[in-house]
């Protein structure tokens, strides 16, 4: 979870309230967080990730005005108009679609503002952006630009500038190569023969999202005026990024502006903080918490937390929803945070009214037989993830790829996919241990996703050792399918990972429920280990039939 550290003298000042810091240190975590540390004037605070809008003191310090009771409801930022316009050019459409842009004005550079700014921008990076690739934000001194801007897609040997914290102009793929940031994040980008570009009316470069901006614009202790761009492949989310940005400097006495962003035949205004409106029954917060609220208390909970609400007809509320609030999905987030402002501390806790006996679920005994013969045969469990990625499932193995359940907007390339085998993630341990000695054996009953896209429940067993051969294997195999009461037939396999004839398949029932042998020299480079290596997989809910 995002830990925030801030000045108590900072906060204050921010909140403008008085508030003790003994006050502020026991109440504050009621609101969703848990105390890191104290030191001094200087607190810490661990954050619940879903709530990206107080990943800063200022989004802290509104929030609290709230949450303290010192200004109830939704609070309102004055955004005023301006003729800036950004131009989205088609080039850029599939590479990363989409844009937001505002500018702040009369922003004090104080350390403390410079260092939340910069502190906020990395968090909502890495959560709300998924490490960049669904979110950058761009924060630029205004001063030495002019718009309108352009957002377009450029071959990327053919654009040069002078990159942030570099003094010499690099061409954008050397920036990929030699700049700190682009060495960082040039995976987003590595699919994509054009890279995005932000440019003013004179070409200058503010921006080469999702990477790094120019030197040109770089904010300084003098910068007053702060332009920022948002860019990524969720029209949501940059949003959300953008609102929760200018509504944090806003909380410092800047002043937003609007910008125009044309795309296309198609205009609007960003940033956009207008709330979402919602209706919420009374009744039905009721039946959640199990309390006895009615609507004007219901009413105080939720302006409590920031939001403004009004009954709408009988045990209904119109609600809104600040602009910045990334987790309101459901009327159930609206009842948690109505729990929230009426307070944990005042649920009654109560015993369980029923008394119940637990059992294992119908396989539970089997499973923990399964393991039993493993460990009788001398290996060791291990759990692994049950999320992977395309190549070490398919690649490293020969395999083509085939159905899977793939990760939407994955936050990394290493969990891409839900992982159709055992085998890939037990190699990988024993990549992770080759400082150990061997022999080494290893297993594990977990799930895979079958290309039905259905959880499975499989086993699986691999042994690197200088002398691991086939015959060891289909001992090992027979072993496991007559300690479990298993009929079963062994037949000539042909698969990429293994070497050919060493490899044999395991069928009951007239049904091919698994396999095993002697892995491939080819397969065993891949994953970057060096002894011979047997392997066994099989569909444990086909067993002890």
């Amino acid at each position: 979870m995002p830990v925030v550290t801030f000045d108590y003298n900072d906060f204050v000042n921010i909140l403008g309230y008085k508030i003790s810091k003994e006050k502020l240190i026991e109440r504050l975590p009621m609101i969703g967080a848990d105390l890191d540390k104290v030191e001094d004037d200087e607190i810490s605070m661990e954050f619940f990730p879903d709530r990206p809008d107080l990943a800063s003191v200022e989004g802290i310090a509104r929030a609290s005005r709230a949450f303290f009771n010192f200004e109830t409801g939704l609070k309102k930022y004055d955004v005023k108009k301006s003729d800036i316009v950004l131009n989205v050019e088609p080039s850029v459409k599939k590479v990363r679609p989409f844009v937001v842009t505002a500018l702040v004005k009369n922003v004090t550079m104080t350390d403390e503002l410079i260092a939340s700014l910069m502190e906020l921008q990395e968090k909502l990076h890495l959560g709300l952006g998924r490490n960049r690739k669904k979110v950058a934000i761009g924060v630029h001194n205004y001063e030495p630009v002019e718009p309108p801007f352009t957002y377009k897609a450029v071959d990327p040997d053919s654009v040069e500038f002078v990159p942030l914290n570099k003094v010499e102009s690099m061409t954008m793929s050397e920036i990929l190569k030699r700049h700190e940031k682009g060495v960082d994040y040039a995976f987003i980008l590595e699919d994509f023969d054009k890279h995005p570009l932000i440019v003013d009316n004179y070409n200058n470069v503010l921006s080469y999202p999702p990477i790094i901006n120019g030197s040109l614009t770089e904010v300084t202790p003098f910068t007053t005026d702060l332009f920022i761009d948002v860019t990524g492949n969720d029209k949501k989310a940059i949003n959300y990024a953008l609102n929760i940005v200018v509504a944090s400097l806003a909380e410092r006495g800047g002043q937003i502006y609007s910008t125009t962003v044309k795309d296309g035949g198609k205009s609007f205004i960003t940033p956009d903080l207008n709330p979402e409106k919602r209706q919420l029954s009374v009744d039905y917060v009721n039946k959640i918490l199990g309390t006895k609220l009615n609507a004007k208390e219901v009413i105080a909970c939720l302006r409590k937390m920031g939001y403004n609400a009004s009954e709408s007809s009988k045990n209904r509320l119109n609600v809104e929803i600040p602009a910045w609030r990334t987790d309101i999905l459901h009327d159930i987030d609206l009842i948690e945070d109505v729990s929230v402002g009426y307070g944990y501390d005042k649920f009654d806790t109560d015993f369980p009214k029923d008394l119940t006996f637990g059992r294992s679920l119908p396989n539970r005994s089997f499973y923990d037989a399964l393991r039993d013969i493993m460990i009788g045969l001398g290996f060791n469990e291990v759990t692994t993830f049950t999320i992977s990625n395309e190549e070490d499932e398919f690649k490293k193995l020969g395999l083509k790829a085939s159905n899977r359940a793939q990760i939407e907007n994955p936050i990394g390339a290493e969990y891409s996919c839900m992982r159709v085998g055992l085998v890939p993630s037990l190699l990988k341990i024993l990549n992770q241990n080759k400082h150990h000695p061997l022999p080494q054996q290893i297993f594990e009953l977990g799930i895979i996703v079958d290309k039905n896209f259905k959880n499975q429940r499989y086993l699986s067993f691999v042994k690197i050792d200088a002398k691991a051969n086939f015959t060891e294997c289909k001992s090992l195999a027979d072993a496991v399918m007559r300690d479990s009461g298993t009929k079963y037939q062994i037949k000539d396999y042909d698969h990429p990972a293994f070497v050919k004839g060493r490899c044999a398949s395991i069928v009951n029932r007239n049904k091919e429920i698994g396999f095993f042998g002697e892995l491939h020299p080819k397969t065993i480079s891949e994953f970057e280990l060096e002894y011979p290596i047997i392997a066994f997989e099989i569909q444990a809910d086909a067993l002890n039939q």
